[in-house]
């Protein structure tokens, strides 16, 4: 499930890419790669020993962004024999078919935790030799995986899970916006028609379980006569089935790793009551509706991602996830297992291109449906590494709202002084005359003070006046007269 915002930088402008530069240094971002890492990518690249199992008979696909490299999914959909349910095959990059526990590329790793996104930059996890080369899921390329093999009944619910290492080859490179057209102009294929079906099915089922998926939009800032514009792409949804294929596989891992009482989960406690209230204001000073007896999952499914406010709410929203973590467990479950926003147990398998965990999950997973144990190295690292992943995941939450802080000063940076409609969000316990507000005009949150000294309305409407628009400082503020 997709947590993190997606910024692109279309404007060339100096300032913003100064300001993106002094992010990099003043979080202590990882940089290019030591030699020494990148010559053991290349060495691991030259010599990585294919699995026994063929399966290059089955003609995956892949979809990604336009342009993406480091490919970690591809997809197969067949219907079920009897023509009564789906047998889904997911092919994920084989890491551990280049790294080995101890050698550079995994050091190296285990400091970086996952790649990080920027506004328009990538820092990788792993050196381009292997996450854009010899282990990426290109077209026509031989290329070790984790096969999954997933039953789903004709309601799309999952039966019988396989893993296993299989060598693999996609047949086609797909965009997002290439899927679209294809399946709208009726030259899709049969997997992504089917693509299409299951995904359908399993948004069904989450609705059911009372699961969410958030539609996250990507953010483009762009330049406009002169003028910086802060815009939002809505998800298409093809994203939105593809997503629920990589949902599906996750808790797929996570009931093998529960049933076999080792492994690591993702989880996330219920949202505190005291957040949704606060969304509750956000979503007033978007001008959106929230029925009071609507609950969280069933105002989110009520969000249309065609419209620029609902896009931005999209965004507020991901503040329930941050009490996320990850549980280790070997011969004990632990106390809490299930992901609240996804609601079931849920696992990271699918990304091990992008994120660390995601290689020792499926180790485990391997492992279990071999009946055999899980390798030394896997068994050795567990314990340590929710802190390695949480470490890393607070540097990509800094990074991503540093960014944010970054884009919004620029767009409002030739706006100080005028006078914008809002509504107060949230207010400051001890300190009441200061607080946050909502811009419904641009979706932006920024810090506000009552120029008078007075108590902030919570949950109001108000005007406030641009003061501070700093892209050194990364600094937008607002008073109210």
């Amino acid at each position: 499930m997709p947590s993190n915002v997606v910024v692109r930088v279309k404007a060339g402008s100096p300032e913003l890419q100064q300001g993106l530069e002094a992010i990099a240094k003043e979080l202590d971002l990882p940089g290019e790669f030591p030699a020494e890492v990148t010559a053991a990518a290349e060495r691991a690249a030259a010599s990585a020993v294919p699995p026994e199992l063929d399966r290059t008979d089955l003609p995956f696909i892949t979809i990604d962004p336009a342009g993406s490299m480091d490919l970690d999914q591809a997809l197969h959909i067949e219907r079920a024999a009897d023509g009564g349910g789906f047998r889904v095959h997911y092919a994920i990059a084989d890491v551990a078919a280049f790294v080995r526990a101890g050698d550079p590329v995994d050091v190296e790793a285990h400091r970086r935790g996952e790649t990080l996104y920027g506004a328009g930059t990538r820092i990788p996890l792993h050196p381009a030799e292997l996450s854009e080369g010899a282990a990426s899921l290109l077209p026509d390329q031989v290329r070790p995986a984790l096969l999954w093999s997933l039953d789903l009944d004709a309601a799309g619910t999952l039966g019988e899970v396989r893993v296993e290492r299989a060598r693999v080859r996609s047949t086609a490179r797909w965009s997002y916006v290439e899927a679209d057209r294809a399946l709208a102009d009726g030259t899709a294929g049969e997997v992504l028609t089917l693509l299409r079906e299951v995904g359908e099915l399993r948004l069904k089922q989450e609705t059911e379980r009372g699961g969410i998926s958030l539609p996250l939009p990507e953010q483009e800032i762009d330049e406009a006569d002169g003028a910086l514009r802060l815009v939002f792409r809505e998800q298409l949804p093809v994203e939105q089935w593809n997503a629920q294929i990589s949902l599906l596989t996750g808790m797929a891992a996570a009931g093998l790793m529960i049933g076999a009482k080792v492994g690591i989960l993702r989880t996330l406690p219920p949202p505190d009551p005291r957040d949704v209230a606060r969304l509750r204001r956000v979503a007033k000073g978007l001008r959106i509706t929230w029925p009071h007896d609507l609950d969280y999952p069933g105002f989110v499914r009520s969000l249309d991602p065609a419209v620029s406010q609902h896009q931005a709410m999209v965004v507020a929203c991901t503040r329930l996830l941050r009490g996320s973590g990850y549980a280790v467990f070997d011969g004990e479950l632990p106390e809490q297992t299930r992901h609240s926003a996804i609601a079931a147990e849920y696992a990271h398998v699918t990304a091990p291109l992008r994120r660390l965990g995601d290689r020792y999950a499926g180790e485990v997973c391997l492992a279990i449906c071999a009946g055999t144990a899980v390798p030394a190295w896997v068994l050795e690292a567990l314990p340590g590494l929710p802190k390695t992943l949480q470490d890393s995941a607070r540097r990509a939450g800094s990074y991503e709202r540093a960014v944010l802080d970054l884009v919004e000063a620029a767009v409002l940076a030739d706006r100080v002084g005028e006078s914008f409609a809002a509504v107060v969000t949230s207010v400051r316990e001890d300190d009441p005359d200061t607080g946050v507000v909502v811009l419904a005009e641009i979706g932006v949150e920024a810090p506000v003070t009552s120029a008078g000294g007075s108590p902030l309305p919570l949950g109001e409407d108000v005007r406030v006046t641009l003061t501070t628009a700093d892209l050194a400082a990364r600094k937008v503020a607002f008073t109210l007269p």
